[in-house]
């Protein structure tokens, strides 16, 4: 199974008041594995960056106005994501602005179905405890001191061993293969997993011989014994 796990940096909160993308980073997961594989682009987003986006993202508009404008990275960008699940912090935001970005030159836009939400899955996990990034890189112990400032791989890279973390750690295989198909959230305790009873009880596997020495010794230890007589 492939993944993609993807952050933006952008010029602004809502595409429709004319903020962009600046900044695009996505790493590949397969079978829950990093493999190394990655995309990162910064992109020209033809209008100035306001004042308080650069102090989060250190990406000014000099730094930018050489950089490619999303027409010329969005055919690397849709070939390196292909058909694969996409991993995103707080999907809506960055689908929001993937989406407006497709639909300004005209090509189709990615279904939200395709993306997995770690702030929903963080949620479900921990109610009432705070799901941004660094709370959760600080819940899972994984350092993200080279968090400085906001960058789309970095963010990325550090995003993919907190949704390890999330969906039950680097061998989410141990769950029991109980990983609910779609929500990326593979953990037995989100799935409400309890043990049954037997239909029919275990047979005893010990002997006759067993049981009556285990009374004896039992008989041996007194009434202060944790175990009463047989």
């Amino acid at each position: 199974m492939r993944e993609i796990v993807l952050d933006t940096e952008t010029t602004g909160l809502d595409p429709f008041d004319g903020h962009r993308i600046v900044e695009i980073g996505a790493v590949e997961l397969y079978n829950h594995v990093p493999t190394g594989s990655h995309f990162h682009e910064y992109i020209n987003p033809e209008r100035p960056m306001p004042e308080e986006a650069f102090a989060v993202h250190g990406l000014g508009d000099e730094f930018l106005r050489d950089k490619p404008l999303f027409a010329g990275i969005s055919d690397r960008f849709i070939e390196f994501i292909a058909d694969a699940r996409l991993v995103i912090h707080n999907a809506e935001f960055d689908m929001r602005f993937i989406n407006a970005e497709l639909a300004r030159i005209s090509l189709p836009e990615l279904p939200m179905q395709r993306a997995i939400d770690t702030v929903a899955i963080a949620r479900k996990r921990f109610p009432g405890s705070p799901a941004s990034l660094d709370a959760l890189c600080r819940r899972f112990g994984i350092d993200n001191s080279a968090r400085t400032l906001h960058g789309a791989l970095l963010d990325a890279e550090i995003l993919a061993e907190v949704y390890l973390e999330l969906i039950g750690g680097r061998q989410p295989g141990l769950s029991l293969g109980l990983s609910a198909a779609g929500t990326g959230d593979g953990a037995m305790m989100d799935q409400g997993w309890r043990a049954g009873q037997r239909p029919r009880p275990l047979p005893p596997r010990i002997t006759q011989a067993e049981a009556e020495a285990h009374d004896a010794f039992v008989a041996r230890l007194g009434d202060q014994s944790l175990w009463p007589d047989a």
